[in-house]
């Protein structure tokens, strides 16, 4: 579990392939301080686990289903990488709960200023589009950002400068592939809505859809 809040970035070092999946090694130092193999680590927003380590770099496996559905198939020797480590009972949570399961990629559609902050619209998969609403999170490239706004085909998020400059979506551009993991307690409101109509049982049902209809979510 993550929070979306991005600890530093990385650069990709080496990519091995293995024939049906790829090797990744990626430095890294703040991280490093802490790590152990086995322990996981979100790469561009997707859970991954460390292999092995040296003072400079990890690396991880990255499966065949992973690549199908994330763009880390698209990174390239020399790309930079956002980086964050998992959730500690004593961690601030600081953005929203985020697991590293990607459900869909989105492409960058503009880039425009507000003030100071970035206005960025991405294409809105047909696969997201149920769970991602304004003033919703959503999780692009591991970074927890607040939806401004929803239009049939695309969302729009505003980027204050430190996450812009901090994080890789500062070197993204018009048609750049991110990742997108949507918010999980919108995903389970959806299941619930779906199934809403479903003959329910038992005092625990009632009171959910009261709470739902309530806060307008019914």
């Amino acid at each position: 579990m993550f929070t979306g809040i991005i600890k530093e970035t990385g650069t990709i070092k080496k990519i091995t392939d293995k024939v049906q999946d790829i090797e990744f090694e990626v430095s890294s130092s703040l991280l490093l301080k802490d790590v152990k193999t086995g322990d996981s680590i979100a790469i561009n927003g997707v859970c991954l686990t460390v292999k092995s380590f040296n003072r400079d770099s990890f690396t991880f496996d990255v499966s065949s289903n992973t690549l199908a559905h994330t763009n880390l198939g698209e990174l390239k020797t020399g790309d930079k990488v956002n980086l964050e480590d998992s959730l500690t009972p004593s961690d601030k949570l600081g953005g929203h709960f985020v697991s590293g399961h990607i459900d869909c990629t989105a492409r960058i559609t503009s880039i425009g200023k507000i003030g100071r902050a970035y206005e960025i619209t991405f294409d809105l998969p047909s696969e997201a589009a149920p769970f991602i609403t304004e003033r919703g999170s959503v999780a692009i490239d591991g970074i927890s950002l607040t939806v401004t706004e929803v239009t049939g085909d695309s969302f729009k998020v505003v980027i204050i400068p430190y996450t812009f400059e901090n994080s890789i979506l500062g070197s993204k551009g018009t048609g750049s592939s991110v990742n997108i993991e949507v918010d999980m307690l919108a995903r389970y409101i959806a299941n619930y809505l779906n199934n809403k109509n479903q003959k329910t049982s038992g005092e625990k049902d009632r009171i959910l859809k009261e709470k739902l209809e309530k806060y307008g979510f019914i």
